[in-house]
């Protein structure tokens, strides 16, 4: 028996990817650490921009990571628990994390800074060109 989704539709060509995204994206549903995703003024030429703005209290420059790979923003946090302190009571946990979140195709990462214990990445999202390509066609007698 086969599985029925709205991508396998015969109007919808290429999008089998899309749907395995979707499907990786239910189930990453860890909400640590938090963040944030807004929308930022047009300013010096950029057009739309996003700023995502991840807490990363406790965390600093050398223990995070960001990379794009392919149409994905991965940010990796590693810390490392350190044998050298005695804890009297221990609330907060050396933990590393990982957020993964899918760009659509022409965003671009414009910057990313740590200040206060939060990490934001710009993105900026160019504007759409719309392209109309003739396709010839010929003719086979």
């Amino acid at each position: 028996m086969s599985r029925i989704t709205p991508f396998s539709s015969p109007l919808l060509l290429g999008f089998d990817t899309m749907e395995k995204t979707l499907e990786r994206l239910a189930k990453a549903s860890d909400g640590y650490p938090p963040y944030n995703i807004e929308r930022i003024a047009p300013r010096d030429g950029i057009g739309d921009r996003l700023r995502i703005t991840v807490a990363v209290a406790g965390f600093s420059d050398d223990q995070l990571d960001v990379t794009t790979e392919e149409n994905q923003l991965i940010i990796r946090g590693r810390q490392v628990d350190t044998e050298e302190r005695d804890y009297l009571h221990r609330g907060i946990a050396a933990r590393q994390f990982q957020r993964i979140f899918v760009l659509a195709d022409g965003i671009e990462v414009l910057s990313a800074e740590l200040n206060n214990g939060l990490l934001s990445i710009d993105l900026a999202r160019p504007e759409p060109q719309r392209l109309v390509k003739k396709i010839n066609i010929s003719v086979r007698d």
